[in-house]
């Protein structure tokens, strides 16, 4: 790790910021450019009423099992009421004899299809929009998920679909694209990446991760394939204002630099400088056949993530609606 450099010195003490842009205490961040205007340009793509939702089942009893980031556990669901709990004197009793279930659950609330909040990942003890980073103990005091979930993120959503685009089922383990490949693709889809799109992109990295059925070799050298860094990249993320960067990869970015050996660059100089959000363990395939079925690559995306409070992330199933 001592040959590996620090994220300062892969970003530049100047990496592209939005700090300050809108105001001092903002934790919105780049969802600020969702407003009205961009709900119903959103909406003027819904043409046949279709919806898919996005999340990934929770936990899923079969194997695979749900997909996480290494040393994450899934949900751990749990009967506290059920019918065989009227099978002694101690349980509840209503009038007229009703019986119900009710359970609980102890999750990671990254664990599953999630928004990541602006505050989870920082460099040099900062945080998005310059908060310090000692508000994250023992509650992320500041650039929470919470912001997020409050306002709902709504807008025109883009889908390019890398592995459609190269002709496989899913990427490669470390295969990377950027910013030129994304135009390329969408080019050949007939679809043009405009300003303040939710920006969704396929990798069939989900598909990949049900279809192989083996944890152990699908975590075997983890490195997902995903966007790469560079500063033009970044560039091309501030002018381009993209608000929401959605994927089927657990981190959004191909996890190792494949230059600097610095592991998720792009958390650092897209959520943390830009204020860009992050959405993770999205399931793509279906809206993606949808997409090359009639080539319509564009839908009203709707997402909003639990109000959970202080939380640095939280689940959420998004809704593409055609």
């Amino acid at each position: 790790m001592s040959d590996v450099p620090a994220m300062r010195e892969v970003l530049g003490d100047d990496a592209p910021s939005n700090w300050g842009k809108w105001g001092p205490d903002d934790e919105l961040g780049s969802l600020n450019y969702l407003d009205a205007a961009e709900v119903l340009r959103g909406a003027q793509h819904i043409t046949s009423g279709e919806t898919f939702t996005l999340q990934i089942q929770m936990g899923r009893a079969e194997s695979p099992g749900d997909p996480l980031w290494p040393g994450r556990r899934g949900i751990e669901r749990k009967n506290e009421l059920d019918e065989s709990t009227w099978d002694t004197d101690a349980a509840p009793q209503f009038p007229g004899g009703l019986h119900y279930a009710d359970d609980t659950a102890l999750m990671f609330l990254q664990g599953s299809t999630q928004y990541d909040a602006l505050g989870h990942v920082w460099y040099d003890g900062k945080l998005w929009n310059g908060y310090d980073a000692r508000s994250t103990v023992d509650a992320m005091q500041k650039a929470s998920v919470l912001p997020i979930a409050e306002k709902g993120i709504v807008g025109r959503g883009v889908l390019i679909d890398m592995a459609r685009h190269r002709g496989k089922e899913w990427l490669d383990k470390g295969e990377t694209f950027d910013h030129t490949d994304l135009e390329a693709a969408a080019a050949a889809q007939g679809v043009e990446i405009l300003p303040h799109d939710i920006l969704v992109i396929r990798t069939g990295w989900m598909k990949y991760w049900y279809d192989l059925n083996d944890p152990e070799k699908f975590y075997d050298g983890f490195a997902e394939p995903g966007l790469t860094y560079s500063r033009e990249l970044v560039e091309w993320f501030q002018s381009n204002e993209i608000p929401n960067l959605v994927t089927d990869t657990i981190a959004n970015e191909v996890t190792y630099d494949p230059v600097s050996g610095v592991a998720l660059p792009l958390h650092c100089a897209l959520m943390r400088n830009l204020g860009v959000t992050l959405t993770e363990i999205a399931w793509l395939d279906d809206l993606a056949d949808a997409c090359a079925a009639d080539g319509r690559w564009t839908f009203l995306y709707v997402a909003a993530p639990l109000k959970v409070v202080n939380g640095t992330g939280a689940p959420v199933n998004p809704v593409a609606i055609r």
